[in-house]
């Protein structure tokens, strides 16, 4: 009878129902939404995962996985077992992705062990908005098995490759090395187009322009043609002998040509464009633009309430609910001219691969533009919620159009061609700001009539070189990862993080260059293991992934047709990889100033610096310097400099503070062919990378580079 009492007393306590999210920021936000009935609290992130310590798998057992509670959140599984003891239901809100869905999981299998009669639903939003969650609540699912089963196979294929490969990496190179399945993919396409950069041979080429008269008007033509052909013009004996011939004829208008061109606005934002044009635009890191989208994502404060201001940031979908298309077509009707807006919506094709779980990145409501908001949010979340809600808004604008003319002129065998383009309707333009397009300056054409004559004012011969491939940026790898199948919407971010946490590869101004250690790594993997960097491999991979994560695949096949052959190229590594342990140690004339020992260049985890040769008796090490100082009567080295672990470094001198020179660009090995002293690189929008003399004021020195970013 006691015992009934007390059950029936813990039922009546038993008053909200639980909502477990992954981060604190999203449960504050939807707690101002759910009332009084309900607890939100997060989870944190992933509460049960594989062991650190261990690879955590049993390879003879089917793949098993080894799960233990995450090292620190102990605690936080213990708060979630008490919330749940007083709850009438619980509802997991982790996100809507495979991910998100094994969070649940594990969450689900630890509280279902605990209380097995109390209810335990999964819930799904897009957005953060009081509608979207009101709704999920109100239709609580089962966990989507397939999903959980995808997520566990991409996260047990990783660790067996990282497990295996890693140690290898620790016996032949050096310790705290690591080797990763999409990793290594975008690693080697660095590694290539850093090859091809070295290996370029610049090959000189020559154009042409004629400038002509009319009316004591110029007109600057382009030659685009001779005999009917593309032209290659090699050398300057070349331009010269065509220069002679084109003053033997004249200069005939003969096509003169008038067209429109509609020019189409771009779709809605999926997570790889967003972090492309974010680099492009803003300069954001990969890094930067989805932790700023997070934010906006999870809710911000905007007075009198906290509202998520943008969609869920990882989609690969351009698909627009119709909600959000019909807010689009209202907003653009109510605030721009008839004209702008199309009489059906746009809609965008599915691209091919694409999960489509999510709709494309949009704003949750199209009538906080951003000028509304702009007083609750920080600089870098305006630029990019503003980025979102251009891009969306365009998305359902009208083309924009441009009248375009060209004329040839003729002058014997010799084709020249004067073009101009102008915008004739804005389009899709009149919303944009931060996305606004530098429009091309457009040439006033004098009014000219076919088989009119020109007179000719000069012949303009530039003389030119092939350039090579750029180097890749955090735009163009993610672009290249994205076109060819590599990677999901989830983890292309971390892909460059980690790539640069390991130094394989630097930045240098917006460029990714390959360290030494980087080209080392990528050679073994290379060698030893080519199916994990052959991109039609591991795009199958991922293509394998969807199809579990739909129910059409089964993960215990995939994982069995990957490791028998993954065993063999381990097994075959071990025993036949040459050792490199020493390949980055080099002799120095430096001398350890506490034991006199000479000092060695050595490659830690942040690069080179100088290590005592008396080791472990002398623990001594140092920078490396980079140039000798170039202030006059100084002997001192530049070194990098930092005022506190949070500040931009700088280079300063090892003479501080009886010498303060300073300088914010890194020092390169290369010495100034005027003055002697030291070349530093810089980048802006009209020379892109370019080296100049650290003495930039007194001696002047440019060099330009033969690249430019992308």
């Amino acid at each position: 009878m006691a015992k009934e009492k007390n059950q029936k007393r813990e039922t009546e306590q038993k008053k909200y129902t639980l909502v477990i999210v992954e981060s604190p920021a999203k449960a504050k936000t939807i707690n101002k939404y759910l009332g009084s009935d309900y607890k939100v609290t997060a989870s944190m992130g992933h509460i049960i995962d594989l062991p650190k310590s261990r690879i955590g798998i049993d390879i003879d057992n089917d793949f098993k996985p080894e799960y233990i509670t995450v090292r620190g959140k102990g605690k936080i599984l213990t708060d979630l077992k008490k919330f749940a003891a007083n709850a009438k239901t619980v509802l997991l809100a982790s996100d809507n992705d495979r991910e998100g869905e094994a969070i649940a999981f594990h969450i689900y299998d630890a509280l279902n062990k605990r209380f097995p009669e109390l209810p335990i639903k999964r819930i799904v939003f897009n957005e953060i908005t009081k509608n979207a969650i009101v709704a999920s609540v109100k239709d609580p699912q089962n966990i989507d098995t397939a999903k959980v089963e995808a997520q566990e196979a991409r996260r047990i294929l990783d660790r067996l490759i990282g497990y295996k490969i890693s140690p290898i990496l620790w016996v032949k190179v050096k310790n705290g090395l690591s080797a990763g399945r999409v990793q290594s993919v975008a690693l080697k396409a660095i590694c290539q187009r850093e090859e091809e950069i070295q290996n370029f041979i610049p090959q000189e080429y020559w154009t042409l322009d004629a400038i002509l008269e009319k009316d004591k008007k110029e007109i600057s033509a382009e030659l685009i043609k001779i005999n009917n052909e593309k032209p290659t013009i090699r050398n300057n004996e070349e331009i010269e002998k065509i220069k002679a011939d084109l003053e033997q004829g004249k200069f005939i208008v003969t096509e003169i040509s008038k067209s429109t061109k509609a020019v189409n606005p771009q779709p809605p934002f999926i997570t790889s464009k967003l972090q492309q044009v974010a680099a492009n635009r803003l300069n954001f890191s990969s890094k930067k633009t989805m932790s700023i989208a997070q934010q906006l994502y999870e809710g911000i404060d905007i007075g009198r309430e906290t509202v998520g201001l943008i969609t869920y940031m990882r989609t690969d979908s351009t698909r627009i609910s119709e909600v959000g298309l019909s807010e689009a077509r209202e907003y653009i009707s109510k605030n721009y001219p008839p004209e702008y807006l199309p009489e059906n919506p746009v809609l965008y094709t599915k691209k091919t691969g694409a999960q489509d779980a999510h709709e494309a990145i949009r704003p949750t409501s199209v009538k906080r533009t951003p000028e509304s908001m702009k007083k609750y949010l920080n600089a870098e979340q305006f630029k990019l919620y503003s980025i979102i809600w251009e891009r969306f808004v365009a998305s359902q604008m009208k083309p924009a159009e441009y009248l375009s003319e060209s004329i040839n002129i003729q002058n014997g065998n010799y084709t020249f061609r004067i073009t101009s383009s102008k915008m004739t309707f804005k389009g899709f333009n009149i919303c944009l700001d931060f996305l606004k397009s530098k429009e091309a300056k457009s040439i006033k054409i004098p009014t000219l009539q076919e088989n009119e004559e020109l007179r000719k004012k000069d012949l303009d011969a530039q003389q030119h070189f092939t350039q090579p491939q750029t180097r890749f940026t955090d735009a163009s790898i993610i672009k290249f990862l994205e076109d060819n199948g590599i990677g999901r919407p989830s983890t292309y971010a971390p892909i460059i993080s980690t790539l640069l946490d390991r130094y394989y590869v630097v930045k240098k101004a917006k460029q990714i260059e390959p360290t030494q250690l980087g080209k080392l790594v990528n050679e073994i993997i290379v060698t030893s293991f080519s199916n994990i960097v052959n991109i039609d491999f591991t795009a199958k991979l991922e293509s394998q992934l969807d199809e579990i994560a739909n129910g059409k695949f089964d993960h215990l096949l995939m994982l069995r047709d990957f490791y028998e052959p993954f065993k063999l190229s381990l097994e075959e590594a071990s025993k036949n990889l040459e050792d490199h342990k020493k390949s980055f140690d080099e002799e120095t004339d430096e001398i350890c100033d506490k034991c006199n020992s000479k000092m060695v260049k050595k490659l830690g985890k942040y690069g080179f610096f100088l290590a005592c040769t008396n080791f472990p008796e002398c623990r001594n090490a140092k920078t490396i310097p980079l140039a000798p100082c170039p202030v006059d009567g100084c002997n001192g080295k530049i070194i990098p400099r930092k005022k506190g672990p949070r500040s931009k470094g700088f280079y300063g001198c090892t003479n501080y503070p009886d010498c303060d020179f300073v300088v914010w660009s890194k020092p390169l090995e290369q010495k100034c062919p005027k003055c002697g002293k030291f070349l530093i690189e810089k980048n802006d929008k009209v020379h892109g990378n370019y080296k100049v003399c650290v003495d930039e004021k007194n001696c002047g020195y440019k060099l330009l580079e033969e690249y430019s970013n992308e």
